[in-house]
């Protein structure tokens, strides 16, 4: 875990190149592709190093062909306004093959005044024998419900996650890390006999599109509860949607996601 856990954490230090220019490493995963969640993480990492004193309000990333695996990834960006409060940035992510994801970033100087959110109550926190292993989080979850459950069950899932302890400016990439793991997962929900681990056989998957909305500060060394829905899964993709509350309720990001989704012809 420990050496997941720094493996991650290096990840996020993208190196400047040159003007608007970084590089980062890839992740050593045992993964037969790039995970999508180190491009969003990374892609955060560097909106914030192009426009320092700011905080990501708006991640919105596509992406147009498979990243590969160990290799690093250069990240080309564009700083198209900047202003007092609001920025935004065009961000490319590179490797040898081509552009591997696309990024919108939009930035905001945290604000005073009225605050409001309306949202369902969050539940107790699922007991340490919830405890549940994600293989590409190197940090602790728990879940009261089973994401792969062999029956048909709701297109709902909530995950509750808790890194060791980092410091603040980092919260931001390691949650939008962790919106990219489960949603095709709870999309699979109500198919009976297939779950997240069926990929390859009974089906082929691979995010497409994905965004982040950061609503206030946050921590991700504090619990936080990952609250998914996926509304519609239709002509071969899915289509899911989350919530992330403070273990108190505070609403402080949100995210949706799409995805292919094609089953295999029987």
């Amino acid at each position: 875990m420990t050496d997941l856990w720094n493996d991650l954490l290096d990840c996020l230090a993208p190196k400047p190149l040159g003007q608007g220019v970084y590089e980062a490493r890839s992740q050593h995963l045992d993964y037969h592709r790039l995970f999508g969640g180190q491009l969003l993480a990374q892609s955060v990492r560097v909106a914030e190093l192009t426009c320092p004193g700011k905080a990501v309000k708006s991640l919105h990333v596509l992406f147009p062909r498979e990243g590969r695996g160990g290799e690093p990834v250069r990240y080309e960006t564009d700083c198209v306004q900047q202003g007092r409060t609001y920025a935004a940035v065009q961000i490319q992510a590179r490797q040898e093959h081509g552009v591997v994801a696309v990024a919108t970033a939009s930035l905001h100087t945290w604000e005073g005044g009225p605050q409001r959110q309306s949202t369902a109550p969050v539940g107790p926190l699922p007991g340490e024998e919830r405890r549940i292993d994600l293989d590409l989080l190197p940090w602790e979850t728990r879940s009261a419900t089973d994401l792969d459950s062999p029956g048909s069950e709701p297109p709902a899932y909530e995950l509750w996650t808790r890194t060791p302890t980092v410091a603040a400016d980092l919260g931001p990439a390691l949650l939008t890390y962790a919106t990219d793991l489960t949603l095709i997962g709870t999309a699979l929900r109500p198919v009976a006999g297939v779950t997240q681990h069926d990929a390859g056989r009974a089906f082929t998957s691979a995010v497409t599109s994905h965004s982040v909305w950061f609503h206030q500060p946050l921590r991700t060394d504090s619990w936080l509860v990952l609250r998914q829905h996926s509304p519609v899964a239709a002509h071969g993709r899915c289509h899911g949607r989350g919530d992330v509350l403070t273990e108190q309720g505070e609403l402080v990001a949100s995210y949706t996601q799409d995805a292919l989704l094609r089953f295999a012809q029987q």
